[in-house]
Protein backbone atom coordinates (compact mmCIF):
# COMPACT_ATOMS: atom_id res chain seq x y z
CA UNK A 1 0.00 0.00 0.00
CA UNK A 2 1.35 3.43 -0.97
CA UNK A 3 2.38 5.78 1.83
CA UNK A 4 0.23 8.82 2.47
CA UNK A 5 2.16 12.02 1.81
CA UNK A 6 1.08 15.49 2.97
CA UNK A 7 0.65 18.06 0.20
CA UNK A 8 3.27 20.35 1.77
CA UNK A 9 6.02 19.05 4.04
CA UNK A 10 9.30 20.43 5.32
CA UNK A 11 11.68 17.48 4.95
CA UNK A 12 14.85 19.17 6.24
CA UNK A 13 16.18 22.62 7.03
CA UNK A 14 16.73 23.18 3.28
CA UNK A 15 14.13 20.99 1.51
CA UNK A 16 10.35 21.50 1.28
CA UNK A 17 8.28 19.02 -0.75
CA UNK A 18 5.13 20.20 -2.53
CA UNK A 19 3.05 17.35 -3.94
CA UNK A 20 1.90 17.74 -7.57
CA UNK A 21 -1.71 16.74 -6.73
CA UNK A 22 -1.69 14.31 -9.69
CA UNK A 23 -1.94 10.81 -8.19
CA UNK A 24 -2.05 7.80 -10.53
CA UNK A 25 -0.62 4.36 -11.27
CA UNK A 26 2.55 5.82 -12.83
CA UNK A 27 2.87 8.91 -10.61
CA UNK A 28 2.11 7.16 -7.25
CA UNK A 29 0.95 9.85 -4.79
CA UNK A 30 1.76 12.48 -7.41
CA UNK A 31 4.88 14.20 -8.71
CA UNK A 32 7.17 15.45 -5.95
CA UNK A 33 8.30 19.03 -6.51
CA UNK A 34 10.90 20.50 -4.19
CA UNK A 35 11.79 23.99 -2.94
CA UNK A 36 15.50 23.92 -2.08
CA UNK A 37 17.62 26.33 -0.02
CA UNK A 38 17.52 28.22 3.28
CA UNK A 39 17.24 31.83 2.10
CA UNK A 40 14.34 33.98 0.85
CA UNK A 41 14.76 32.71 -2.74
CA UNK A 42 14.68 28.96 -3.42
CA UNK A 43 15.32 26.67 -6.38
CA UNK A 44 12.22 24.76 -7.52
CA UNK A 45 12.90 21.22 -8.80
CA UNK A 46 10.16 19.90 -11.14
CA UNK A 47 6.71 21.40 -11.68
CA UNK A 48 4.06 18.64 -11.88
CA UNK A 49 1.46 18.33 -14.66
CA UNK A 50 -0.33 21.04 -16.64
CA UNK A 51 -3.70 22.45 -15.54
CA UNK A 52 -3.68 21.26 -11.90
CA UNK A 53 -4.97 24.31 -9.98
CA UNK A 54 -4.66 22.42 -6.67
CA UNK A 55 -0.90 22.19 -7.20
CA UNK A 56 -0.54 25.90 -7.97
CA UNK A 57 -2.57 26.60 -4.81
CA UNK A 58 -0.29 24.36 -2.73
CA UNK A 59 2.86 25.90 -4.20
CA UNK A 60 1.55 29.42 -3.46
CA UNK A 61 0.69 28.33 0.09
CA UNK A 62 4.19 26.90 0.63
CA UNK A 63 5.80 30.11 -0.64
CA UNK A 64 3.59 32.14 1.72
CA UNK A 65 4.03 29.82 4.73
CA UNK A 66 7.82 29.92 4.50
CA UNK A 67 7.94 33.56 3.28
CA UNK A 68 9.99 32.66 0.21
CA UNK A 69 9.96 33.08 -3.58
CA UNK A 70 11.25 31.03 -6.52
CA UNK A 71 14.78 31.87 -7.69
CA UNK A 72 14.75 29.54 -10.73
CA UNK A 73 13.24 26.27 -11.97
CA UNK A 74 15.05 23.01 -12.74
CA UNK A 75 13.35 20.05 -14.41
CA UNK A 76 14.79 16.54 -14.15
CA UNK A 77 13.52 15.39 -17.60
CA UNK A 78 11.04 16.16 -20.36
CA UNK A 79 8.03 14.04 -19.22
CA UNK A 80 4.89 16.15 -18.86
CA UNK A 81 4.38 15.25 -15.17
CA UNK A 82 7.67 17.08 -14.46
CA UNK A 83 7.58 19.95 -16.99
CA UNK A 84 3.82 20.43 -17.37
CA UNK A 85 3.35 22.96 -14.57
CA UNK A 86 5.89 25.46 -15.89
CA UNK A 87 3.35 27.58 -17.81
CA UNK A 88 0.90 27.69 -14.89
CA UNK A 89 3.69 28.77 -12.52
CA UNK A 90 4.87 31.49 -14.93
CA UNK A 91 1.30 32.79 -15.31
CA UNK A 92 0.21 32.57 -11.67
CA UNK A 93 3.31 33.02 -9.51
CA UNK A 94 5.29 36.13 -10.44
CA UNK A 95 8.78 36.96 -9.22
CA UNK A 96 9.29 40.31 -10.95
CA UNK A 97 11.08 38.90 -13.99
CA UNK A 98 11.06 35.82 -16.23
CA UNK A 99 12.11 32.59 -14.57
CA UNK A 100 15.26 30.87 -15.74
CA UNK A 101 14.11 27.30 -16.51
CA UNK A 102 16.88 24.75 -16.93
CA UNK A 103 17.28 21.10 -17.90
CA UNK A 104 19.64 18.81 -19.78
CA UNK A 105 19.24 18.71 -23.59
CA UNK A 106 17.59 15.83 -25.44
CA UNK A 107 19.86 13.34 -27.21
CA UNK A 108 20.14 13.85 -30.13
CA UNK A 109 19.72 17.57 -29.45
CA UNK A 110 16.45 19.15 -30.56
CA UNK A 111 14.84 22.46 -29.70
CA UNK A 112 12.17 22.18 -27.02
CA UNK A 113 9.32 24.60 -26.59
CA UNK A 114 7.79 25.27 -23.19
CA UNK A 115 4.10 24.70 -23.86
CA UNK A 116 1.98 27.84 -23.81
CA UNK A 117 4.99 30.10 -23.24
CA UNK A 118 7.49 31.96 -25.40
CA UNK A 119 10.21 30.86 -23.00
CA UNK A 120 13.04 28.52 -23.94
CA UNK A 121 15.04 26.23 -21.72
CA UNK A 122 18.50 27.12 -20.56
CA UNK A 123 20.50 23.92 -21.13
CA UNK A 124 22.75 22.46 -18.46
CA UNK A 125 25.53 19.90 -18.75
CA UNK A 126 26.83 17.12 -16.53
CA UNK A 127 28.83 18.51 -13.61
CA UNK A 128 27.30 22.01 -13.65
CA UNK A 129 26.79 23.51 -10.20
CA UNK A 130 23.76 25.61 -9.22
CA UNK A 131 23.70 27.58 -5.99
CA UNK A 132 21.21 29.30 -3.76
CA UNK A 133 21.56 30.37 -0.13
CA UNK A 134 22.11 27.21 1.94
CA UNK A 135 22.18 24.75 -0.98
CA UNK A 136 24.63 23.60 -3.65
CA UNK A 137 23.26 21.36 -6.41
CA UNK A 138 25.52 19.45 -8.79
CA UNK A 139 24.06 18.16 -12.07
CA UNK A 140 24.35 14.40 -12.67
CA UNK A 141 23.58 13.11 -16.17
CA UNK A 142 21.58 9.91 -15.53
CA UNK A 143 20.09 8.72 -18.85
CA UNK A 144 18.00 5.58 -19.15
CA UNK A 145 14.55 6.59 -17.92
CA UNK A 146 14.76 9.23 -20.66
CA UNK A 147 17.66 10.44 -22.85
CA UNK A 148 17.77 13.82 -21.02
CA UNK A 149 17.37 12.65 -17.43
CA UNK A 150 19.28 14.41 -14.69
CA UNK A 151 19.61 13.82 -10.99
CA UNK A 152 20.94 16.49 -8.65
CA UNK A 153 23.41 16.03 -5.80
CA UNK A 154 22.56 18.23 -2.80
CA UNK A 155 26.08 18.62 -1.44
CA UNK A 156 25.14 19.91 2.04
CA UNK A 157 23.08 16.78 2.84
CA UNK A 158 24.90 14.25 0.61
CA UNK A 159 21.44 13.65 -0.84
CA UNK A 160 20.25 12.98 -4.40
CA UNK A 161 17.17 14.40 -6.08
CA UNK A 162 16.67 11.32 -8.25
CA UNK A 163 13.82 12.37 -10.56
CA UNK A 164 12.36 9.17 -12.03
CA UNK A 165 15.64 7.24 -12.00
CA UNK A 166 14.77 5.96 -8.50
CA UNK A 167 11.31 6.10 -6.93
CA UNK A 168 10.33 6.11 -3.27
CA UNK A 169 8.20 3.00 -3.80
CA UNK A 170 8.29 0.28 -6.49
CA UNK A 171 10.63 0.20 -9.49
CA UNK A 172 11.08 2.72 -12.29
CA UNK A 173 10.39 2.33 -16.01
CA UNK A 174 13.09 3.10 -18.56
CA UNK A 175 13.70 3.70 -22.28
CA UNK A 176 17.23 2.30 -22.46
CA UNK A 177 18.29 -0.33 -19.93
CA UNK A 178 21.98 -0.20 -20.85
CA UNK A 179 22.14 3.52 -20.02
CA UNK A 180 19.85 3.09 -17.02
CA UNK A 181 22.09 0.46 -15.39
CA UNK A 182 25.15 2.67 -15.95
CA UNK A 183 23.28 5.55 -14.25
CA UNK A 184 22.35 3.35 -11.27
CA UNK A 185 25.97 2.18 -10.89
CA UNK A 186 27.18 5.80 -10.97
CA UNK A 187 24.63 6.83 -8.31
CA UNK A 188 25.63 3.85 -6.14
CA UNK A 189 29.29 4.89 -6.29
CA UNK A 190 28.36 8.33 -4.96
CA UNK A 191 27.47 6.75 -1.59
CA UNK A 192 24.67 9.22 -0.92
CA UNK A 193 22.85 9.09 2.41
CA UNK A 194 19.39 10.15 1.26
CA UNK A 195 17.24 10.17 -1.88
CA UNK A 196 14.52 12.73 -2.61
CA UNK A 197 12.67 10.89 -5.42
CA UNK A 198 10.44 12.21 -8.21
CA UNK A 199 7.55 10.14 -6.83
CA UNK A 200 6.95 8.51 -3.44
CA UNK A 201 8.42 9.02 0.03
CA UNK A 202 11.99 10.01 0.92
CA UNK A 203 14.46 7.08 0.78
CA UNK A 204 16.56 7.04 3.95
CA UNK A 205 18.84 4.12 3.05
CA UNK A 206 19.95 5.34 -0.36
CA UNK A 207 22.66 2.74 -1.00
CA UNK A 208 20.41 -0.23 -0.17
CA UNK A 209 17.67 1.15 -2.43
CA UNK A 210 20.00 1.64 -5.41
CA UNK A 211 21.57 -1.80 -4.89
CA UNK A 212 18.07 -3.29 -4.75
CA UNK A 213 17.23 -1.73 -8.13
CA UNK A 214 20.46 -3.09 -9.65
CA UNK A 215 19.94 -6.57 -8.18
CA UNK A 216 16.34 -6.74 -9.44
CA UNK A 217 17.38 -5.97 -13.02
CA UNK A 218 20.42 -8.29 -12.89
CA UNK A 219 18.25 -11.19 -11.67
CA UNK A 220 15.81 -10.71 -14.56
CA UNK A 221 18.70 -10.49 -17.02
CA UNK A 222 20.20 -13.71 -15.69
CA UNK A 223 16.87 -15.49 -16.15
CA UNK A 224 16.85 -14.47 -19.83
CA UNK A 225 20.47 -15.52 -20.36
CA UNK A 226 19.84 -18.88 -18.65
CA UNK A 227 16.97 -19.69 -21.02
CA UNK A 228 19.03 -18.75 -24.10
CA UNK A 229 22.16 -20.60 -22.93
CA UNK A 230 20.22 -23.74 -21.97
CA UNK A 231 18.85 -23.74 -25.53
CA UNK A 232 22.12 -22.98 -27.33
CA UNK A 233 21.63 -22.58 -31.05
CA UNK A 234 17.87 -22.20 -30.72
CA UNK A 235 16.28 -18.79 -31.31
CA UNK A 236 13.15 -17.37 -29.65
CA UNK A 237 10.69 -14.58 -30.36
CA UNK A 238 10.26 -12.15 -27.47
CA UNK A 239 6.77 -13.54 -26.76
CA UNK A 240 8.16 -17.09 -26.58
CA UNK A 241 10.74 -15.88 -24.08
CA UNK A 242 8.07 -13.99 -22.11
CA UNK A 243 6.07 -17.17 -21.54
CA UNK A 244 9.15 -18.82 -20.02
CA UNK A 245 10.74 -15.92 -18.10
CA UNK A 246 7.50 -14.25 -16.91
CA UNK A 247 5.49 -17.44 -16.44
CA UNK A 248 3.97 -16.10 -13.20
CA UNK A 249 2.71 -12.95 -14.93
CA UNK A 250 -1.05 -12.71 -15.71
CA UNK A 251 -1.98 -12.84 -19.41
CA UNK A 252 -3.26 -9.24 -19.46
CA UNK A 253 0.18 -7.93 -18.37
CA UNK A 254 2.23 -9.87 -20.92
CA UNK A 255 2.36 -7.04 -23.49
CA UNK A 256 3.89 -4.68 -20.90
CA UNK A 257 6.26 -7.46 -19.83
CA UNK A 258 7.28 -7.99 -23.48
CA UNK A 259 8.34 -4.33 -23.75
CA UNK A 260 10.43 -4.74 -20.59
CA UNK A 261 12.00 -7.95 -21.88
CA UNK A 262 12.83 -6.35 -25.25
CA UNK A 263 14.73 -3.58 -23.41
CA UNK A 264 16.70 -6.27 -21.54
CA UNK A 265 17.51 -7.99 -24.86
CA UNK A 266 18.65 -4.70 -26.44
CA UNK A 267 21.04 -4.17 -23.52
CA UNK A 268 22.42 -7.72 -23.84
CA UNK A 269 22.83 -7.13 -27.59
CA UNK A 270 24.89 -3.97 -26.91
CA UNK A 271 27.08 -6.06 -24.59
CA UNK A 272 27.56 -8.77 -27.25
CA UNK A 273 25.79 -11.48 -25.22
CA UNK A 274 22.85 -12.08 -27.57
CA UNK A 275 22.20 -11.91 -31.31
CA UNK A 276 19.00 -11.37 -33.24
CA UNK A 277 17.79 -12.83 -36.53
CA UNK A 278 15.36 -10.77 -38.53
CA UNK A 279 13.59 -13.37 -40.68
CA UNK A 280 10.76 -14.10 -40.75
CA UNK A 281 10.16 -12.50 -37.31
CA UNK A 282 12.68 -10.97 -34.91
CA UNK A 283 14.21 -13.87 -32.98
CA UNK A 284 16.87 -13.89 -30.28
CA UNK A 285 19.60 -16.36 -29.33
CA UNK A 286 22.70 -16.53 -27.14
CA UNK A 287 26.04 -15.48 -28.63
CA UNK A 288 28.02 -16.85 -25.67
Amino acid sequence: MASLLPRIERLSSRVVRVLGCNPGPMTLQGTNTYLVGTGPRRILIDTGEPAIPEYIGCLKQALTDFNISIQEILVTHWHHDHTGGISDICRNIHNGSEYCISKLPRTPHREEIIEGEKLKYSYLKDGDVLKTEGATLRVLYTPGHTDDHMALHLVEENAIFSGDCILGEGTAVFEDLYDYMKSLEMLLQMQADLIYPGHGPVVHDARAKIQGYISHRNAREQQILNVLQENAGKSFTSMELIKIVYKETPENLLIAAENNLTLHLRKLEKEGKVLNEKSPNLRWKSSL
